[in-house]
């Protein structure tokens, strides 16, 4: 089961997409996901199990974009509260290659700076590959600004 938001996407082409918060992931969930995450990454997708792991971490919002009943699209954002503030970070955002150019993508990211707001975050960061332009341009027109800093990873598989 999902909670709707009022954040829709179309253009005209098909059905109006809704963004919802997956709240009670299914198995056909965790099939539309694992159809789409290989579009984005080289990580093996989550089985149901998974995504109701994730569903249920404290400060995780899973938002899934449906058109037709069918998730297109999804955007993982975390809420952490650290010495400094409470902080955002937006992962794993992914649109179906199909149903790019829909306004989905945007409507995801919208929804996600409201969940942020509203669970007080004073700021929601995101990383996005270079070569990954179309999402660059969408991250920049929502208001997202590119910082100067080091991004570092320490490997632990």
């Amino acid at each position: 089961m999902a909670e709707e938001d009022e954040h829709r996407a179309g253009d005209g082409r098909g059905a109006t997409v809704e963004v919802e918060e997956l709240t009670s992931p299914t198995p056909a969930d965790a099939d539309a996901l694992a159809r789409l995450l290989p579009q984005l990454s080289s990580s093996t997708p989550p089985d149901v199990a998974d995504l109701a792991r994730i569903t249920s971490a404290p400060g995780t919002t899973l938002l899934v974009a449906r058109s037709g009943g069918e998730i297109v699209g999804s955007l993982t954002l975390v809420v952490v509260s650290i010495p400094t503030g409470v902080r955002a970070l937006v992962e794993d955002v992914v649109v179906d290659e199909g149903e790019r150019g829909r306004g989905i993508g945007r409507s995801l990211v919208e929804h996600a700076i409201a969940v942020a707001r509203g669970s007080g975050a004073r700021t929601v960061d995101l990383t996005s590959r270079p070569s990954r332009a179309a999402a660059n341009r969408l991250y920049e027109s929502t208001g997202f600004v590119r910082r100067e800093t080091n991004v570092w990873r320490f490997d632990l598989e």
